[in-house]
């Protein structure tokens, strides 16, 4: 039997992990949950754990790739799905369209885009489509990425750039009216700017260290 896992990384995210869960929960394809709680300082951990899923909590913020490798190492599928903890607007359909490509084998890698959601996010996802963070990508893929712990926020990249150089199938997928909570929303507009910049920051210095 085929196993599908999500993991789903949180950091700070008790406004909308809640939602991000119960949707997930609803489809019948995945075997298993994983929300891997990296330093939250706030109420996420607790959330996630009302929904009776595997919650791993990190005492100290690593990262985004950090976070996705303790969610593999605690699981042992086949095939992951890899969502953000702040979407707005996630359906069973859009997990439903990225995971089918992966599982009947037509494709190695799912990348989710938004389309429809909010012109700010449909407009990153068009310029950096290799920073979406929807994805559904089979076990090897990300096996064979090594350094995938210290790439922090450049982890899509990471990815991006071992499918490009290594010819593994990939396919977009569309997900209509989805988008997610920007940096600046969560944070005000000083230090969501600052981890903005962070976020890039990692991005070039993943390219670096794959090179």
């Amino acid at each position: 039997m085929h196993s599908i896992t999500a993991i789903i990384p949180a950091y700070n995210e008790e406004k909308t992990i809640g939602n991000v869960i119960s949707v997930v929960k609803e489809v019948d394809l995945i075997d298993n949950i994983i929300v891997v709680s990296d330093g939250s300082e706030d109420k996420t951990a607790e959330i996630a754990k009302l929904y009776h899923i595997d919650v791993i909590e990190l005492k100290d913020n690593v990262g985004k790739g950090g976070a996705l490798k303790r969610g593999l190492e605690n699981c042992n599928s086949e095939t992951l799905l890899f969502l953000d903890a702040d979407l707005i607007g996630l359906k069973v359909e859009h997990i439903v369209n990225l995971i089918t490509p992966v599982i009947n084998n037509e494709v190695d890698m799912t990348i989710g885009l938004f389309n429809n959601g909010r012109f700010a996010t449909d407009l990153a996802q068009k310029v950096t489509p290799y920073l979406s963070g929807q994805r559904a990508v089979k076990r090897y893929v990300i096996e064979n990425i090594s350094h995938i712990d210290i790439t922090r926020y450049g982890v899509e990249a990471a990815l991006t750039k071992y499918v490009k150089e290594n010819n593994i199938r990939t396919k977009d997928i569309c997900l209509e009216n989805l988008t997610h909570m920007m940096k600046e929303e969560k944070f005000g507009v000083f230090k969501g700017f600052t981890e903005r910049i962070k976020m890039y920051w990692d991005v070039v210095k993943t390219f670096k260290i794959l090179k």
